[in-house]
This record gives C-alpha cells, structure tokens and sequence, in this order.
C-alpha cells in the first residue's frame, strides 16, 4: 500500500518540460551531472530513445528542476528529486543520495527491473566500463568498499552506544558500555576519506546502501 501512494506521489511530481533540445555531454559535467538512456518502442513500434537528465547541483529552489525526462533528445517532462517519470510500458524510477544516482530503474507494469545505461563520458558510464575491463579488480574494490563501509558502521554505532548509556537513566536500567574502538585522529580522518571514496564507487554502480547515505 505504501509503495502504492509513494509511486503516485512521484508520478505527481514530473511536470511538462520545456520542450528544449538535450545538451550533450561534456567533461566539465563529470561531478555535477548524471546522463542515462533507455530504448523503447512507441505505440507502432518504432524505437525512441528516452534519456534522463540529472544535474547534481539543482534542488528544488533552482530556476530550473534537477531533473529531466528526454525523449529522441526532446524535453518532454521535468522534476523535482526523487521522482517517477512515465514511459510506454512502465515507468522510470529516479532517486538520488548523498554520494550521486541511487536509483536509475526502468520498471515495467508486470514488475521487472533494470537499470539504465549511462552515458559512456559520465562518471557512472567510465566507472561500468571500467568493470567491463577489469572485472576482477572491480569486484575487489567493490568488496574493500563494503568493507570499510562496515567497519565505518560499526565504529559509529559503537561510539553512539557509548554516549546513550551516559545518559544516568539509560545507564540505571542497562548500565554504561564503553567503546572498544579508539582510533587516532589520522585513523579516524582515513577512514572518513576511505568510507566516502567507497560510498561514491557505490553510488557510481547504481548500488548505494542505506549504510552510505
């Protein structure tokens, strides 16, 4: 039910675009947008091709949305983040986090789910080539990024820990847990750094967590 009314509720926030001509992309939009296609036949057929547009540093007070739904190149709906545009068939889920894309998802009126492709001179497209090439080594980056991430996690729940059972009426009832993790000051800056570059290649391959956000 609540998937229900929180699709509906996105579907409400794509507007009628501008009707302006999709801009290319450049190098210089490498860390402030995000570009993905998607192919679908229309009504007779004949493929279109739907692009969606995403400018990192737009919010929902900018001139223009951050935003946008092309089709064969056209502006044709525009939105405020996170948003579901409609497309022939199905719909395309669009949502952001704190590190870039965390969800970019055709899914279809029967349910099944996949995710755009980028665009080959973004961030997200070098980043799907570069696992193209070098699967292994992707995969261990991907598996040392999760690790870091967890180990990120923990140190923050156990320092948290900590400081509610300072609290004399929480530590009356369960007593007092002291942190087993003291790290450094370069320990604890590294290891902010390292969770942040894994969180970021997360978010590049479309599969962020509720741990990186």
């Amino acid at each position: 039910m609540f998937k229900k009314y929180r699709r509906r509720w996105q579907l409400s926030k794509a507007k009628p675009g501008d009707g302006s001509r999709l801009q290319r992309f450049r190098f210089w939009h490498l860390l402030s947008r995000s570009l993905f296609a998607l192919e679908l036949p229309d009504g007779s057929g004949r493929p279109q091709v739907f692009e969606v547009d995403v400018h990192h540093l737009r919010d929902s007070s900018s001139a223009k949305r951050p935003a946008a739904l092309y089709r064969d190149g056209v502006q044709v709906l525009q939105a405020n983040l996170p948003v579901t545009f409609p497309v022939p068939g199905g719909v395309i889920e669009v949502a952001v986090g704190q590190y870039g894309v965390k969800r970019m998802h055709h899914v279809t009126d029967d349910g099944r789910e996949r995710v755009l492709r980028p665009d080959p001179r973004s961030l997200e497209g070098r980043r799907a080539r570069f696992e193209q090439r070098f699967p292994r080594t992707s995969a261990v980056i991907g598996a040392v990024g999760l690790v870091v991430l967890l180990v990120g996690l923990a140190g923050t729940l156990s320092g948290v820990a900590e400081q509610i059972t300072r609290i004399e009426a929480v530590a009356q009832h369960v007593g007092t847990f002291t942190s087993p993790i003291r790290l450094p000051l370069w320990a604890t800056i590294a290891l902010a750094v390292a969770g942040a570059l894994a969180a970021t290649d997360r978010a590049l391959r479309l599969k962020s967590t509720w741990m990186a956000d």
